[in-house]
């Protein structure tokens, strides 16, 4: 993503605006896709200075921001003879991105809400400031303590900011972190959900809850919850975690669970609905859910609870609205997308919504007929072994037809394979096309059923709300692909807790930068603005000046263009007025 600046010359008068661009791959290649139209942006050129000791008004939140760079400057010369054949940069360090990450820490007054819970003790660094490093550092650059510790932290501005010293920040201090983190799990969740409300006004009556699975690098042995299941991952040769996810239909992470890798998710749905009535009380709300989480128990229990609904069905629940399907009575919600209400005398209390979509319609055919294809190719194979007699043994013949047929389950369901018997053995194998099954399935092509209580009776608003699961699938890519949440290399449960707890803050930050960004017309890539931050960096200018000998000034590196208009969207400033931070008496020379 990139900025591109638009001129144009009209009556002999320049004028000036900027669109936010995004490349990406279409089926005829590369191409550049506006994500918005941001116009001028008056001002950016003649940039308001401001010192280290204005930062700290400009960070949300109450408690003041310990170390160098929001202190008051001493009162020096501006102006001094300088020798110019002795400067020199030294201390590179990454500053935009964890300034970016303290920026969102504060907002969400998780600084606040941390100090407030942690009793002090006789600990040198406060638990809070741990907290903070370790969550900003899962944010910009994900990564093992062990990491953090040894290279990371002396690599960015943090210090500065936090006012702990590199060689305070170990791999033991940041393990006894992780330790005490975690007995504060549920506060900061509470604490989060009214920090949602005050800074984005969200409100928790709709709300979506699906699971995903993480796997264990290692054995797990020391880990009850450590077991083989169902992978997400597609690593059923390791051991797993499942955690069912809550978000708010903005997709901002509510609260979450640690279940048994081999926990069934439809069995984990009653916990999390009795967690969320515990926490915001028995309201009339709204839940979303994917169709592998529910069943008609649970059906029940949502209903008997008060609470409304809106599921996705199994696909085979579809044949009972056979008739349905036929008919043209459908409502358009997107291009090449139609939905349309229908009953069933079944379910009185409840109504369905039909819909259907050419795009997947398209995919459908497209799997169903490459499965065919490979699975008819490998019932002939069988078929000829068989009337050669070099396969013989029944046994052997069934174990090779259901290997394929459950390789390919879809193309299987347009067989039917029967084994012919003589005297001395295997003759023949039919193999027989189900012409009814293919007619229903070409008939079923792109179509899908939703199922709900809810009193709305425009299809395509109910679609929409059950599109809003797109947020909590978004958020596990987030949470696996940008935070690391997978894999886990941790070993002990409740270090595995911890870890996916400071997975959670770091995607309650990436959610509400995402929020932020699409308030002020910048899109919602997150990422993409991290990775463009993080070019700026800190640094200290060496200078031998005349009278005073060698002065050492931490500055901020003036960023690009492009990041300029960024920063100035989102209202963020940077220090621009060099800090004098020490006089040094004689130069090292590294």
């Amino acid at each position: 993503m990139f900025l591109r600046r638009n001129r144009k010359k009209i009556n002999g008068v320049d004028y000036d605006c900027w669109t936010l661009v995004e490349s990406i791959r279409t089926a005829k290649g590369p191409r550049q896709r506006i994500v918005a139209t941001i116009g001028k942006l008056p001002g950016l050129d003649k940039e308001e200075r401001i010192g280290w000791e204005r930062i700290q008004g400009i960070i949300d939140g109450k408690q003041k921001l310990r170390g160098s760079f929001f202190e008051r400057e001493p009162e020096f010369p501006e102006w001094a003879t300088v020798d110019l054949r002795n400067i020199s940069i030294e201390r590179m360090r990454h500053f935009g991105d964890v300034y970016l990450g303290l920026l969102l820490w504060k907002k969400l007054e998780l600084d606040d809400i941390f100090e407030k819970i942690e009793d002090g003790g006789k600990e040198k660094i406060r638990w809070s400031i741990m907290y903070c490093i370790l969550a900003i550092a899962r944010f910009c650059n994900p990564s093992s303590e062990l990491h953090i510790s040894e290279s990371w932290y002396e690599k960015t501005a943090l210090e500065d900011f936090l006012g702990a010293s590199v060689q305070q920040i170990n791999e033991a201090r940041l393990y006894r972190t992780l330790d005490h983190i975690i007995a504060h799990k549920d506060e900061v969740c509470r604490h989060l959900q009214e920090r949602y409300r005050d800074l984005f006004g969200t409100e928790f009556e709709f709300l979506i809850y699906d699971v995903t699975s993480t796997y264990f690098e290692g054995q797990g042995k020391n880990n009850p919850q450590a077991k083989r299941g169902y992978s997400r991952d597609h690593r059923s040769d390791c051991v797993q975690v499942c955690i069912g996810l809550v978000v708010t239909m903005e997709g901002l992470p509510v609260g979450y669970e640690v279940f048994d890798g081999n926990r069934h998710d439809v069995t984990t749905l009653e916990e999390m609905v009795e967690l969320m009535e515990k926490k915001y009380g028995k309201a009339n709300r709204i839940w979303v859910f994917d169709r592998g989480i529910v069943n008609e128990d649970n059906i029940k229990y949502i209903t008997e609870r008060g609470a409304q609904y809106i599921v996705g069905t199994p696909r085979s629940m579809l044949k009972k609205f056979e008739l349905e399907l036929s008919q043209k009575d459908y409502k358009e919600v997107e291009p090449e997308i139609e939905v349309k209400i229908a009953k069933h005398p079944e379910y009185r209390n409840e109504k369905f919504i039909i819909c259907r979509s050419r795009a997947r319609a398209e995919k459908d055919k497209a799997i169903l007929e490459r499965q065919e294809k490979k699975l008819r190719e490998q019932l002939e194979k069988i078929q000829m072994s068989i009337r050669k007699k070099r396969l013989q043994d029944a046994g052997e013949a069934e174990r090779r037809i259901g290997r394929w047929m459950g390789k390919y389950e879809r193309g299987g369901q347009l067989f039917e394979v029967r084994l012919v018997y003589e005297k001395n053995g295997l003759k023949d194998l039919e193999i027989r096309n189900k012409r009814e099954r293919r007619q229903w399935v070409e008939k079923a092509y792109g179509s899908y059923l939703l199922r709900t209580n809810i009193t709305e009776e425009d299809p395509c608003r109910l679609w929409k709300m059950y599109m809003q699961l797109n947020q909590a699938e978004n958020a596990f890519r987030m949470s696996k692909s940008n935070l690391g949440l997978r894999p886990i290399f941790h070993q002990k449960e409740h270090r595995v807790q911890a870890h996916i707890f400071v997975c959670f803050l770091g995607l309650a930050m990436l959610k509400s930068l995402e929020l932020w960004m699409n308030s002020c017309g910048l899109g919602r890539s997150p990422k993409k603005l991290i990775d463009e931050i993080r070019q700026i960096r800190s640094m200290d200018v060496v200078l031998l000046v005349k009278d005073r000998g060698f002065v050492r000034l931490r500055v901020v590196s003036k960023p690009e263009e492009h990041i300029r208009v960024l920063l100035y969207k989102m209202g963020i400033k940077l220090p621009n007025r060099a800090k004098i931070i020490q006089n040094v008496v004689e130069k090292i020379e590294v």
